[in-house]
């Protein structure tokens, strides 16, 4: 048998082993119906131990409901202005229980009052309470007092940028929902439902806004309270426009687009911003921590060499 004769048979013997290995793997692959299958049995499985989260999670939560009163007694604001202020700040934090106020104090009561039941001991067993062990209990009561409203503001902060950021892209796919012959209810609502996962935090705005307006609320008093809630002056500069367009008759397609521009202008100059000021930051650590190690490999060597001669003289 030539050469020429066991290409054909090479041929079919490998084409037969391809189509067989594909016929295995077709044949290995689970229908779609037992896959849901076993997916519904996994479900299933761990449906018992999220139940039992859940339930220590209600726990915990009916019992926070329950101590936060009595808690936030001592610290609760006698003015209205000042808890009108607080309950705000916890808005635009995203804290939109009934009782966010009663809790974020009884928050701040229990590190008080945590920090100088550990102080106390501690600086009474090792320095006594002299004036130095009595400052440092003051020091270290009031770092505990105001550290959450410090990380209070650090989440409004984030919040609101996380805001900003996405504002500008919002609006353009709303500007294109608008124009293609959506409402501004059904534009909100299809870009709450897009956008989840590019901006989950103004998703979730404008859902509560577009389920206000189902509830029926004037669609006034939630682009107010949207701007309010949100802290962001552009969302309230935004609400604000609407409220003048849909008065007026004017084209809210085109506020949209202008606002937009505008707030993109605004991202352009903030990042340009950051970047003017990274140079400044960047001068701290270049004077602490280069600079010394330059000045050692340059100097270092000429530096050695002296002290030998000095010593050799």
């Amino acid at each position: 048998m030539s050469a020429g004769s066991l290409v054909p048979i090479a041929v079919f013997f490998t084409m037969a082993l391809g189509v067989w290995g594909g016929l295995s793997l077709v044949a290995e692959r689970r229908a779609r119906a037992a896959d849901r299958l076993v997916r519904l049995l996994k479900s299933s499985a761990s449906r018992p131990r999220s139940d039992a989260l859940l339930r220590r999670q209600d726990r915990i939560q009916s019992l926070v409901t329950r101590v936060a009163p009595a808690l936030s007694k001592p610290l609760k604001p006698r003015d209205e202005a000042e808890l009108g202020k607080l309950r705000l700040a916890l808005l635009n934090a995203g804290f939109r229980q009934e009782n966010a106020v009663q809790i974020f104090l009884g928050i701040k009561f229990l590190c008080l009052v945590s920090a100088l039941g550990i102080s106390i001991p501690l600086v009474a067993l090792k320095r006594g309470l002299d004036s130095t062990g009595i400052q440092i209990i003051f020091v270290s009561s009031a770092v505990a007092f105001y550290l959450p409203g410090i990380v209070l503001s650090q989440i409004r902060k984030k919040r609101q940028e996380a805001i900003f950021l996405g504002l500008p892209d919002a609006l353009d796919l709303m500007v294109v929902c608008v124009e293609a012959g959506l409402g501004l209810d059904a534009a909100m609502r299809r870009v709450a439902s897009e956008m989840i996962d590019a901006c989950p935090v103004l998703c979730e705005e404008l859902a509560i806004a577009n389920f206000q307006v189902q509830m029926g609320r004037p669609r006034k008093e939630v682009l107010h309270d949207l701007g309010q809630r949100t802290g962001v002056d552009d969302v309230r500069a935004l609400a604000a426009v609407l409220i003048q367009a849909e008065r007026f008759g004017a084209s809210i397609a085109q506020a949209l687009r202008v606002q937009s521009d505008s707030m993109r202008v605004r991202r352009r100059q903030l990042a340009e911003e950051r970047a003017a000021k990274t140079a400044v930051l960047l001068l701290l650590p270049l004077v602490l921590f280069i600079f010394p190690g330059i000045f050692v490999v340059l100097v270092g060597p000429a530096g050695i060499k002296i002290a030998t001669t000095l010593m050799a003289k």
